[in-house]
């Protein structure tokens, strides 16, 4: 649809009623600056509006959307014409409030994913939560901006869920191999005796004599360790 044709049409007829852009803007319960907006041709109006815009300037919503008066012989044409204008214009609006909605979704992910990791200590259960959380919340965000069939947007968004929960569990390693800190990401923690042991999927964590001066750091592979085989690990 021709923006700037429709702005110019209704500020024709909005003075040949002999109205203000805030006296129409009253009448529709909206601002005088969108009023100015869709006369300038900056934006269109809602489609809700329509009908209530055409009976105040006294015109068809045939002609509202094609931009002027419309001889009768001509009107049927026309009317065909603004209809896939409309759905057009309609399916333009829905994907561009998607795209905001998914960059939302994106960016409050990342931001979630980031303060879990800077503001939680690593012993703490909230990091991974709040972190999972903000994947999530990342991955939704991917799958709404996405143009493909549904199943491919499944397969891909799966994907992607996958390499960034792996690079999480990297990085979360990388700590736990270099700063000798509890992983994150566990299955479960045992305090039993003098050792602080923590279950990864793939890894082990003993932490001897947790926090007194003789504590020592130990990571092995996964060996499902009992409190019983824990009680005298660091002796």
């Amino acid at each position: 649809m021709n923006q700037e044709k429709i702005g110019k049409f209704i500020a024709q007829m909005r003075k040949e009623k002999n109205l203000t852009q805030e006296e129409l803007g009253n009448k529709l319960g909206i601002t005088k600056n969108a009023i100015s907006k869709w006369e300038r041709g900056l934006s269109l109006m809602d489609l809700a509006l329509l009908k209530p815009l055409s009976e105040i300037l006294e015109v068809s919503i045939n002609e509202i959307l094609q931009g002027e008066k419309i001889e009768n012989n001509k009107y049927l044409d026309k009317y065909e014409d603004n209809i896939v204008k409309t759905i057009n214009y309609s399916n333009q609006k829905i994907t561009k409030y998607q795209r905001i909605i998914a960059l939302i979704l994106i960016i409050m992910g990342l931001i979630v994913i980031i303060s879990a990791l800077m503001i939680f200590p690593s012993e703490s259960s909230w990091s991974s939560i709040y972190s999972i959380f903000g994947l999530l919340l990342f991955i939704l965000g991917i799958y709404v901006l996405l143009k493909f069939k549904w199943y491919q947007k499944l397969i891909i968004t799966f994907l992607i869920f996958l390499s960034s929960m792996g690079l999480l569990l990297f990085t979360d390693y990388l700590n736990v191999y270099f700063n000798h800190e509890s992983p994150m990401y566990r299955i479960r923690t045992i305090y039993a005796g003098d050792v602080l042991y923590t279950d990864t999927l793939f890894y082990d964590t003993y932490r001897c004599y947790f926090d007194t001066d003789n504590e020592y750091f130990v990571i092995e592979k996964n060996s499902q360790k009992e409190i019983t085989d824990l009680l005298n690990y660091c002796k």
